[in-house]
């Protein structure tokens, strides 16, 4: 049975990847995606995956969020090593350790914003009274109290992302992984889903999110700019965006449509 605990070393690692490949084969070819990458990333950082098409972010976020396994090297989160687990433990390493938020949602349309968030939760024991209960708090964290009960198509882009965020955090995960999730959003939506970022990240969450923005990736704390499956940079954001502050500035949507 995996905890959902967060379990990190003296060192603060809450992932460690050493020496990472990944090959795909198509035929007789062979696509070298990532090529021998190492990095670490410690509990309550929160940290963009940059680069272009092709250079290799988006199978390290797969390898990441153990949709997929590497070719070669070691992969380690919160203290377990991802590689030599079978499918049904990487499922359960994927429901209780890490939250997803994807650039398309991913809501089920049929069913309200809470029982959207709920979904995690019924993979684990507990009674539908908590999984109200947890969900409910979810969707207050985002901002969307007053919208539990709103389907996918009554909302807008910006609150379908917020409760695909709520969902991420309902089993409260030892990491969140976001690919995109501002891609589908105006400018302000963008910034205001990385407000809740940014307040989830203060409140000690981890969160390695992939974007090919560099006007989002300002808002994180560490950049890892991947090309030709390498890193070719790693580095600190010394000129971090307050998105608070930011929001100040832009007009509302209304505003932009007059």
């Amino acid at each position: 049975m995996i905890s959902g605990d967060v379990n990190v070393g003296k060192d603060g690692k809450l992932i460690e990847i050493e020496n990472l490949s990944k090959i795909y084969k198509t035929g007789d070819f062979e696509v070298h995606a990532l090529r021998g990458i190492s990095l670490n990333v410690k509990k309550g950082e929160f940290v963009a995956i940059m680069g272009a098409s092709g250079s290799g972010k988006s199978t390290f976020m797969n390898i990441l969020g153990c949709l997929d396994k590497p070719t070669k090297g070691r992969y380690i989160l919160d203290g377990i090593e991802v590689g030599g687990l079978n499918r049904d433990q990487l499922a359960e390493i994927r429901n209780k350790k890490i939250g997803f938020v994807f650039q398309g949602f991913n809501l089920l349309s049929r069913t309200s914003a809470l029982e959207n968030v709920e979904l995690p939760l019924f993979y684990c024991s507990i009674s539908q009274k908590e999984r109200k209960e947890k969900a409910l708090e979810a969707l207050k964290i985002v901002g969307l109290a007053d919208r539990v009960n709103h389907h996918p198509n009554q909302l807008s882009g910006g609150q379908q992302q917020r409760v695909a965020i709520a969902r991420a955090l309902v089993n409260n995960p030892s990491i969140i992984l976001a690919d995109e999730p501002t891609g589908n959003l105006d400018s302000r939506t963008s910034v205001e889903v990385m407000e809740i970022f940014q307040k989830l990240n203060e409140e000690g969450k981890t969160i390695v999110l992939v974007t090919h923005e560099p006007d989002i990736a300002s808002f994180t704390k560490r950049h890892i700019l991947f090309r030709d499956g390498k890193i070719k940079s790693d580095s600190l954001n010394n000129d971090i965006k307050i998105a608070s502050e930011v929001i100040k500035y832009l007009p509302k949507i209304d505003e932009e449509g007059e």
